[in-house]
């Protein structure tokens, strides 16, 4: 199958199906796919930085980076970059305090890119609903991530002295670790007791099937209060089966929740039709929100519905840790002392959000609200399925044996995200990053031999990846030399 079927595949919508067409190592294979790609024209909507800058002691202004050879930069997953949005929107905002002051959170005005203050938040749900796959009821953009899953677990997690476990990955973020040990801790469990790992079956390629989850799931399922998992995991870049694991839990009548730190904005997560009970992240990933910026988190509908006719009873929402900004909009500022929340994941709000933080995810958002995660999802698996091809298949007389790295990311296209998590042999790895920084080439790596490499749908090109695999295979071949 030649170049010009590639690309026919490609504009209909197809996965590309990869051969050992010697034309599909060329650059030229490249530049020809970026220009069929249909959202090639977002990448302007970003700031790369320059190889310059990167090297640079001091900072410089945006006209010099302009001008500079732009960095391959492949670390969405671990932070993304700033849309041109970004300035805007905060300088709008920043000219709003100036000039309207405290005012500012009731008054509109003609110019306006968000509402006044106190209904950004309701602005922001709006533009992230359709990027988790939620009504916008069910979303609610407010702290940060792990402060959201302590949140939900003070809601969700209802241990008895019979059902008090929680399940979770033994190989979990470190601070989702935190969190379920401290919640067991919290309410008077061991976590020895109280935590259920799943481990990989194989550390040289730790992945969960989705037949060992709900095999400890069923092993637990007598004493399990919770199950919280990662949706696609940091590590390894696997995606989880969402639908069918919550399913599952569900028919052991178990409440589950999931991180979506690595999935939203990654792929076309549909938390409402897949009936998850809860959900949280943080949006400075693949949202590109900012280091540290406000984060997000999901309430199934049928979870935050609120009963206003029973005012008094014990039953009319459902029990959390409850602040002043989830409470009734009605009644926010009459100061009653008589809490009734918001129906939906507003109601779960504490303190005012931050207008700050807001206004920058919502100029990514904005730009994610110009397409769909389906028409991501589908470049994404083309840049991905490309960059595994021209790593584990180039050069053609090379056996895969031979090469000093392997992928640990699931091979199946349908159980990983935008990431490769590729393990180098022992000894390589600083080699390779010093080569990697000295070209330009921005990824992530995990010691001791893991790195992460994270193409990101709306920025990265065709031609980034194939030009980091020549950089890559190259300062493969050098650091075996040298090693």
């Amino acid at each position: 199958m030649g170049s010009r079927q590639h690309l026919r595949e490609l504009k209909s919508g197809s996965p590309l199906p990869y051969t050992d067409d010697i034309r599909a190592y060329k650059r030229e294979y490249a530049e020809a796919l970026d220009a069929q790609d249909p959202l090639r024209s977002f990448r302007e909507e970003f700031i790369i930085p320059s190889k310059e800058d990167l090297k640079r002691k001091t900072l410089v202004s945006e006209d010099s980076n302009e001008a500079s050879d732009p960095c391959i930069y492949l670390c969405g997953n671990s932070l993304g970059v700033q849309p041109r949005n970004t300035q805007r929107y905060i300088e709008q905002y920043l000219r709003t305090w100036a000039t309207k002051g405290v005012t500012g959170h009731f008054v509109p005005h003609d110019d306006q890119l968000l509402p006044p203050f106190v209904d950004v938040d309701t602005a922001a749900s709006k533009l992230m609903a359709p990027v988790v796959g939620a009504l916008q009821s069910e979303v609610a953009v407010m702290g940060t991530l792990t402060a959201n899953l302590h949140f939900l677990m003070a809601s969700f997690y209802r241990p008895t002295k019979e059902k008090y476990k929680i399940i979770l990955e033994g190989k979990a973020f470190p601070s989702d670790h935190y969190a379920v040990e401290s919640q067991l801790r919290h309410h008077n469990f061991n976590p020895k007791d109280g935590m259920v790992l799943i481990e990989p079956k194989d550390l040289e390629q730790p992945i969960l099937s989705t037949e060992q989850i709900i095999q400890v799931i069923d092993d637990n399922a007598s004493s399990t209060a919770l199950i919280l998992l990662s949706a696609i995991q940091f590590y390894t870049g696997q995606y989880f089966d969402i639908e069918r694991i919550t399913a599952h839990a569900h028919s052991k009548n178990i409440l589950i929740g999931w991180d979506c730190a690595h999935a939203a904005g990654n792929v076309d997560l549909r938390l409402h039709d897949w009936n998850v009970d809860f959900a949280a992240w943080c949006n400075y990933k693949y949202l590109n929100s900012g280091p540290g910026g406000i984060a997000g988190l999901f309430v199934h509908e049928r979870h935050g519905s609120v009963d206003e006719k029973q005012p008094d009873s014990e039953e009319t929402f459902r029990p959390r840790l409850s602040g002043w900004w989830g409470g009734d909009i009605k009644t926010r500022f009459d100061m009653a002392n008589q809490f009734l929340p918001q129906p939906g994941a507003a109601g779960f709000q504490l303190s005012n959000p931050s207008v700050l933080d807001i206004n920058a995810v919502v100029a990514s958002l904005e730009i994610f609200n110009r397409t769909t995660m389906k028409e991501i999802r589908q470049k994404s698996l083309n840049l991905t399925g490309y960059l595994e091809h021209l790593l584990l298949k180039y050069p053609l007389d090379a056996p895969p044996e031979d090469k000093p790295f392997t992928l640990i990311t699931p091979s199946n296209p349908a159980e990983r995200g935008a990431q490769l998590s590729l393990r180098l042999q022992p000894g390589l790895l600083d080699h390779v990053l010093h080569l990697l920084e000295e070209n330009g080439v921005v990824i992530d790596e995990r010691k001791p031999d893991v790195i992460r490499v994270a193409p990101a749908p709306l920025y990265n090109t065709y031609v980034e990846v194939w030009e980091f695999s020549q950089i890559f295979l190259r300062a493969c071949k050098e650091a075996v030399k040298a090693r």
